[in-house]
């Protein structure tokens, strides 16, 4: 279906949209990419090529061909959420170390292969052995260890870490209702609203102790506003209802300024506490006559 372009020179669009930073967030690359689609293939060929091998070789066949497509599927997956915890200075660990346990299903899945072509278990074995090995040297591994930044304690940054996981994830689903709409201008206003709370996200993962002012806004107002662009995005879909369209805008904007508003009151807060810590520092050089 065609989209609807929307911009600062097109029919309704706004002039004074901060056009860069929407430009920025819908030019992401997956962090999947071709290099990762491409491991599908080898399990929709091997499925392919076992339907004339009798009834052991297609069913050893499949075998290999599902755990390899399931491979594929969890290496996807574990790539993008290795991309998403580089980008965070806080982040958590995956709970699934879905790269390492794509490269054992990889050699589990070649292994099969292997044994369904005739190779005998230690031949197939080596094969699995390699092909494992050879996943790991060109995805890596996945992320271990928690990210933390020095000088705060880990609780904290343990509340951070969930706090901005959640708010993260009510942004993706409030993008993913509104992109069914196929709406180029409506995509781009969510995107703005987007960039403007992840502003704040930024501003909490750099100074923990913003996370009590902050985390009504990036738990209850960003879910608020998911529920909203879903409800939405079902009610336009269905009628195209412009005075729905425009209470959906104007939500947004109030949702962008209060984050705005409340991100810059934090932002001089920071300078505020810092300001004094500097006050009082020199003070107390002053005093030992230094």
């Amino acid at each position: 279906m065609a989209r609807r372009y929307g911009g600062k020179h097109s029919p309704g669009g706004a002039s004074d949209q901060p056009r860069e930073e929407i430009l920025h967030e819908d030019r992401k690359v997956d962090a999947a990419g071709a290099r990762a689609n491409i491991l599908f293939v080898p399990g929709v060929v091997l499925a392919f090529t076992s339907l004339n091998e009798g009834a052991t070789g297609l069913i050893l066949g499949l075998a290999g061909a599902a755990v390899l497509t399931l491979a594929a599927w969890l290496t996807r997956d574990g790539l993008r959420a290795h991309a998403a915890y580089d980008a965070r200075k806080v982040a958590r660990r995956p709970a699934l170390p879905r790269k390492i346990f794509g490269a054992v299903l990889t050699g589990v899945g070649i292994g099969i292969a292997a044994y369904a072509n005739g190779d005998g278990l230690l031949a197939s074995g080596l094969f699995a052995l390699a092909a494992g090995g050879l996943h790991i040297a060109a995805f890596g591994p996945d992320p271990l260890r928690d990210k933390r930044m020095e000088g705060i304690d880990s609780f904290q940054q343990d509340r951070v870490a969930r706090v901005v996981d959640e708010a993260e994830a009510y942004l993706t689903a409030m993008r993913d209702h509104i992109a069914t709409l196929k709406d180029r201008r409506l995509e781009g206003r969510v995107m703005q609203f987007q960039a403007t709370a992840r502003q704040m996200i930024r501003t909490v993962e750099e100074d923990p102790r913003d996370l009590t002012g902050a985390r009504k806004f990036l738990g209850v107002y960003l879910m608020g506003a998911r529920d909203a662009s879903a409800k939405f995005a079902e009610h336009y879909r269905r009628t195209g209802d412009a005075d729905a369209r425009a209470h959906y805008e104007a939500l947004l904007s109030d949702l962008e300024q209060n984050f705005a508003a409340r991100t810059e009151k934090m932002l001089l807060d920071d300078r505020s506490d810092m300001d004094v810590e500097i006050k009082v520092l020199r003070d107390r050089l002053q005093r030992e006559g230094l």
